[in-house]
């Protein structure tokens, strides 16, 4: 089901859940709200569409994976750049790190450890910082 975005920044401020399996359908209310916003938007976190899970999900160019609580295991090579966001007006700037590894659980609630570089690791970025209450 399309998801109507969230602007509240106190809602958005806050740190959200860990996910489990009974949150599978917020992971296609993702992948629905993510397709209809796909002009303007490369990726999303649940709290964006009001629900204080875990959630993620990333378009890396074909498709777009949803990530049920990612964790940034590593990161390294630093670099500034400045982002928007679909739940906020405007961009901001912020230090993002160029290659990153993360370790998430998918649809099928398998554990994955996946390294990542450049756009896609940027985006992980900023989905992960909306989990844990961070407005860029």
């Amino acid at each position: 089901m399309v998801r109507q975005i969230v602007r509240d920044v106190f809602f958005l401020g806050q740190k959200s859940d860990p996910a489990t399996k009974q949150d599978l359908s917020v992971g296609q209310d993702l992948r629905d709200t993510l397709k209809a916003n796909q002009d303007r938007c490369v990726g999303m976190a649940a709290n964006m569409i009001g629900v204080k899970k875990k959630i993620i999900i990333v378009n890396v160019g074909l498709m777009n994976i949803v990530m049920y609580n990612p964790v940034i295991l590593k990161k390294d090579t630093p670099y500034e750049t400045e982002e928007g966001c679909l739940s906020l007006d405007g961009t901001r700037k912020t230090v993002r790190y160029q290659n990153i590894e993360v370790e998430f659980m998918d649809d099928s609630w398998k554990k994955h450890r996946q390294k990542y570089s450049g756009w896609t690791a940027q985006i992980i970025q900023h989905e992960i910082d909306h989990l844990s209450g961070i407005i860029i």
